[in-house]
């Protein structure tokens, strides 16, 4: 019997999905250190939009998709990239790479949780237990800083960033109760993108104020295209390559990965400070987060 060989292009693809997506908040903290935030993520997701755009146009796929579901894209550009991406962005100008995405790892627990409120979850002592680990995560991230909530901009990041956690929560409980199969992902996300570049561009113009392109430094540019061209395109394709030849568990384990990644960045490249507390509070979060989430059926 022939050993099956491996699928050299699945595995490219994953771990493709892991780094990528783990260096992203390191990305977006280099962007944001010259550039406003809201002028970041609209130079990311123009970008985005037209790489799509000649992606589309090259395949003949470029068309209208109708008012109904034009409204779930919005909808869904709303709470995933204006919101989410968006103010995930602006918290970074005030708080670290990792910070931000340790709270983010939260987003599943919060999707437990609203599942439950809005009926698209059913209760579980798994989920329950998975839930108090997480908040026993975060008590391990802030037990030793609740004086840095003393300094306004570090108050200001962190509720910003729960602000974004919740609007990419709320996007996936939105998901869970509209199920519809696209026949296109990729002119859906093409029209995501586009309508949250509009919009993110009309907040930049009314929260950047003055700002001046020629003091906008070559590292904060290239880590804009950093994240247009790999964070929000190539990652996008990376994830849906796999989850063709695996299951959606399977896949989530690769958050569990971007964690540790994006942690490990902010300390290496940009000496963000990182404790024992910090990795007691990803391990805590992420078994919160696969005790929530693992279905044993689902992985066979």
């Amino acid at each position: 019997m022939t050993a099956k060989k491996p699928d050299i292009r699945l595995i490219l693809a994953l771990l493709g999905v892991a780094i990528i997506w783990g260096t992203t908040y390191l990305g977006i903290r280099v962007a944001v250190q010259t550039i406003p935030p809201w002028f970041v993520t609209t130079m990311r997701q123009t970008l985005a939009s037209v790489i799509l755009l000649i992606y589309l146009l090259k395949n003949k796929e470029l068309k209208w998709i109708g008012w109904s579901h034009f409204g779930r894209q919005v909808i869904l550009s709303m709470l995933m990239i204006v919101i989410a991406n968006g103010l995930t962005t602006v918290a970074e100008k005030n708080i670290s790479s990792g910070l931000a995405s340790l709270l983010s790892s939260l987003s599943p627990l919060l999707v437990f949780v609203g599942g439950l409120v809005f009926g698209t979850q059913k209760p579980s002592l798994k989920g329950v237990i998975g839930v108090i680990l997480g908040l026993l995560g975060v008590i391990f991230i802030f037990r030793d800083g609740l004086q840095d909530f003393l300094v306004p901009a570090y108050k200001q990041g962190i509720l910003i960033m729960f602000v974004a956690v919740c609007g990419w929560s709320a996007g996936t409980i939105y998901i869970k109760k509209h199920t519809h199969k696209s026949p296109n992902i990729f002119l859906d996300l093409f029209y995501q993108f586009a309508f949250s570049a509009v919009m993110q561009f009309i907040l930049a113009m009314i929260f950047s104020g003055d700002t001046s392109p020629s003091s906008w430094s070559l590292s904060s540019l290239g880590a804009v295209v950093y994240l247009g061209v790999f964070g929000s395109v190539l990652a996008f394709f990376c994830y849906h390559y796999a989850l063709k030849r695996v299951t959606a568990v399977h896949a989530s384990v690769l958050n569990y990965v971007n964690t540790i990644i994006a942690i490990l960045l902010g300390w290496l490249i940009l000496d963000e400070v990182v404790t024992i507390d910090t990795f007691i509070a990803a391990f805590l979060i992420i078994a919160g987060v696969f005790m929530t989430n693992y279905n044993r059926a689902a992985v066979k």
